[in-house]
């Protein structure tokens, strides 16, 4: 499955929409992980904990979308984005959407 932030895919065209397809995930902070942070924080840098569970947030989130693409007969997602929004302390959803189609080579 290609997926892309573009409307379209290069040397491609779309032939047909299938419509908004999503995956999402919402993480909660983990309390060790959470101290180890703090303390980073405090002296500064990357928070590689954070970093790491943003990152597995996000293959979720696209390994989610991409299998309701499927089951919709998808062969390419167009227009991808990313949203992030706090649902309550400590715990955040990360929500992909694109665009499900079939593309075929020009």
């Amino acid at each position: 499955m290609l997926v892309v932030t573009s409307d379209t895919v290069a040397a491609h065209k779309i032939v047909k929409t299938l419509g908004l397809v999503r995956g999402n995930t919402v993480r909660a902070r983990h309390v060790g992980k959470e101290i180890l942070a703090g303390f980073r924080n405090i002296v500064g840098g990357e928070i590689h904990e954070y970093t790491k569970l943003m990152a597995e947030s996000r293959e979720q989130t696209l390994d989610r979308m991409v299998a309701e693409a499927e089951g919709l007969g998808a062969n390419a997602i167009v227009t991808t984005r990313f949203t992030t929004s706090v649902i309550v302390g400590g715990a955040a959803e990360l929500l992909a959407v694109g665009t499900a189609v079939i593309i075929e080579a020009e």
